[in-house]
């Protein structure tokens, strides 16, 4: 189980003017990609050139997402379509950490079954480890038997219940969570992420998969293991995979300060966010009031986009 409620070392962030201030001292930017890269399905003016000059600096550059609903591969195909060059080793989604930790708690060697609520990704992740699922897109237009006597028949033999961004959430998915986590012993609950909105688009906020993981939480009373960011999972892969032994040279640049700049403060990396997302100006400085489970967070630098790093 993870909390998020951090607390930065420093009151105030600090608007970042001169671009060495930071880049000095980080070797490895982690980059959240909705609201920092793009939004939606539009890149971010200038982001090319930043991620071009960065990489001239010698920097190295990981991508992390909350949005389950691509696989690495599938996230690898949006950074082409949008003129990218992203490696696929450079990428980690809320997906493939769910598989991670299947993985890492030898889940498969149960003979169980996982359960998804989400899109393609989490499916694809799970197939590239060898774990059984089903559920996912196969359940979009299940209807759950209302009618007299109607009962839904859930799989005795599933062992986890991953819930991921839906947006073909239904009644039936739910129930069979619901049966599933309230009814298998020793079934866990695990949520690829808990951010609250997303972008769908680049005109509005969206709800985000808090909507899903809150209506599975409201039925089974279970507090569900998170392991996208705040979650510590992806960036323990990324240091042991790569031998990053002094966190500090890593910064975390986000534009959510519950899950982006939590990250980072949890995990001993720097931390910068930028206002080209969820968060505002005037709420990051106390002007307004702080959204929900937001308070006390504080980066240590702040930027209106990523194009301030090499201005």
């Amino acid at each position: 189980r993870y909390a998020t409620a951090v607390a930065s070392k420093s009151g105030t962030a600090k608007k970042l003017t001169a671009p060495s201030e930071l880049l000095d001292g980080v070797d490895i930017f982690i980059f959240d990609c909705d609201g920092v890269i793009w939004r939606g399905d539009s890149l971010i003016d200038g982001i090319p050139n930043v991620l071009d000059k960065l990489r001239q600096a010698g920097k190295r550059l990981f991508f992390v997402t909350n949005n389950s609903t691509k696989s690495r591969a599938g996230y690898k195909g949006k950074f082409a379509s949008l003129g990218l060059d992203v490696q696929p080793e450079e990428i980690f989604s809320s997906s493939f950490a769910a598989a991670a930790y299947l993985e890492q708690t030898n889940f498969k060697a149960t003979n169980k079954k996982v359960y998804v609520i989400g899109e393609r990704g989490i499916g694809e992740e799970l197939d590239l480890i060898g774990v059984n699922w089903f559920g996912g897109e196969a359940d979009k237009d299940v209807l759950a038997p209302l009618n007299p006597g109607g009962k839904v028949q859930h799989d005795k033999d599933v062992g986890a219940v991953i819930v991921g961004f839906d947006r073909n959430i239904n009644y039936y998915k739910l129930q069979y969570a619901q049966l599933c986590l309230n009814e298998n012993p020793g079934c866990e609950f695990i949520a690829t992420n808990l951010d609250r909105v997303t972008h769908l688009t680049d005109a509005q906020e969206w709800a985000g998969n808090g909507t899903m993981v809150g209506a599975v939480r409201g039925c089974t009373g279970m507090e569900p293991n998170v392991v996208g960011k705040p979650a510590p999972l992806m960036v323990d892969y990324i240091a042991k995979k790569y031998g990053i032994n002094d966190r500090s040279r890593i910064c975390m640049v986000g534009d959510r300060l519950d899950t982006d700049i939590a990250f980072g403060l949890n995990n001993g990396m720097k931390t910068c966010l930028t206002l080209s997302g969820v968060t505002s100006e005037p709420e990051l400085l106390d002007q307004v009031p702080r959204k929900a489970g937001t308070e006390g967070i504080q980066p240590e630098f702040y930027v209106d986009t990523i194009n301030d790093f090499v201005a």
